[in-house]
């Protein structure tokens, strides 16, 4: 039992091959877009780290007026 397919309407060919190189730039775009995103986090990270950073003084548990007993 075979079955033979319909032949594809010239308008869905054309719809198809309209629509294939933009949907492959898109998904270029994300995945460049991506890479950015994950190198600005890299970047953040290492504007934040500690050692850049001033050590701030912070009062004694006793004189914030938290004891331990």
């Amino acid at each position: 039992m075979t079955r033979d397919s319909a032949p594809t309407p010239p308008e869905l060919q054309m719809a198809l091959s309209a629509l294939t190189l933009p949907f492959i730039l898109g998904l270029v775009a994300l995945t460049a877009a991506g890479q950015q995103l994950r190198e600005l986090g890299e970047v953040s990270e290492e504007l934040f780290r500690g050692d850049r950073l001033p050590v701030l003084p912070l009062p004694p548990l006793a004189a914030a007026g938290r004891e331990d007993t």
